[in-house]
């Protein structure tokens, strides 16, 4: 399994932890973990949110007029090792 797997399993699995559901989606070239967050969180679940997606690659909290509140992290998956990596009109 890829590191990059490995990692948004982690992820997801620390998330539903604390009592959140998670949505995991896979992409051509990202991994996204989102969970929907109640209206109240206690400060220790949020010490625990914290410490799962500081492992992601980007994150951040989506928080809408409605007051909805969505949790996103983004886990980049690994590019090819390839000798030319600078994709589709650069081939030599």
């Amino acid at each position: 399994m890829p590191a990059s797997e490995v990692s948004a399993e982690a992820i997801a699995a620390r998330l539903s932890a604390v009592g959140l559901t998670t949505r995991v989606e896979e992409h051509a070239r990202h991994t996204s973990i989102e969970a929907e967050l109640p209206a109240s969180l206690p400060a220790e679940t949020w010490r625990e949110v914290l410490q799962a997606v500081v492992k992601a690659d980007r994150f951040g909290l989506l928080a809408t007029s409605l007051g909805g509140r969505t949790l996103w992290a983004v886990v980049r998956k690994a590019v090819p090792a390839t000798g030319d990596v600078r994709g589709p009109g650069h081939q030599r």
